[in-house]
């Protein structure tokens, strides 16, 4: 991968930071169209802000069960995905079957996976966490057995497995968050690859709309009907004790999780 520097020449491009990627066309029978409601409902009303615009896009089936056990696939493309801020890698597997699967840092074109019970210890496999030593990195983790990954799924992202009783494993996941998982659901040993995906820059506002993005006003900006921070008098404070959103609840640090949920239980350490 080569990472384009631009020269300070203008504003648009300056100091701008790209990594290079060959593109290639996804294949016909791996992609399907979506249609993208744009944060609106049926009536064209505004339910989820900041959402609008964007380039077209394919939906490239990720396989995130890695079902195709104990057969051995190769490594053709490494491409970009529109719809998620990892790589995505084209796996032609013994028996014919073609299938996208997230790219593992450190694999390259022309390496060998393979998925199941009995596998390698190798980045890139896929194989239940009872069968995996203690301490190692994982990614595309099962939470429902059979279900498919589920969790550390985003670019450079990283779990590890610390801890193996009874029929539970005991993982730490990105966040800093400690849970159980049983050891029976599988992930794919690695990290996530685009490690560095936080050393990009927009540099430019067209760039957050071709991702899909409108813009964001602050609440203390807007007039008092349209926000409980607006109105006032020049720079003026949002008049309350704490932060909330446009329509009165709070925010800024307000717990959003469920109380009494199902997987309180499961939960050893709450993520910072």
């Amino acid at each position: 991968m080569v990472i384009h520097l631009y020269k300070t020449s203008n504003p648009r491009t300056g100091n701008r930071i790209i990594k290079n990627k060959i593109k290639f066309n996804p294949r016909n029978n791996l992609t399907y169209g979506q249609r993208r409601c744009k944060g609106r409902n049926v009536r064209g009303i505004i339910t989820s802000r900041h959402r609008g615009g964007g380039h077209k896009r394919l939906y490239r089936k990720i396989d995130f069960r890695r079902n195709e056990k104990n057969i051995y696939g190769k490594i053709i493309t490494r491409e970009y995905d529109p719809n998620r801020n990892a790589f995505i890698c084209l796996i032609h597997y013994g028996d014919g079957e073609k299938r996208y699967i997230l790219h593992a840092k450190g694999t390259q074109i022309g390496n060998t996976i393979v998925s199941g019970t009995r596998v390698p210890i190798k980045i890139g496999n896929a194989l239940p966490l009872t069968n995996m030593p203690l301490g190692t990195s994982i990614h595309n983790i099962e939470i429902t057995l059979g279900k498919g990954g589920q969790l550390v799924r985003a670019a450079g992202t990283r779990a590890k497995l610390i801890a193996k009783e009874g029929k539970s494993a005991t993982l730490k996941l990105p966040s800093g968050e400690v849970r159980l998982i049983s050891q029976n659901c599988s992930a794919t040993i690695g990290q996530v690859g685009k490690e560095g995906l936080n050393q990009k820059s927009l540099r430019k506002a067209g760039s957050k709309r071709w991702l899909g993005k409108r813009p964001v006003v602050r609440g203390v900006v807007m007039n008092p009907v349209d926000h409980p921070h607006g109105g006032g008098t020049g720079k003026s404070p949002i008049g309350r004790k704490k932060p909330t959103t446009p329509w009165g609840y709070p925010t800024l640090g307000r717990r959003s999780r469920k109380k009494n949920k199902y997987s309180d239980n499961l939960i050893l350490r709450r993520r910072t």
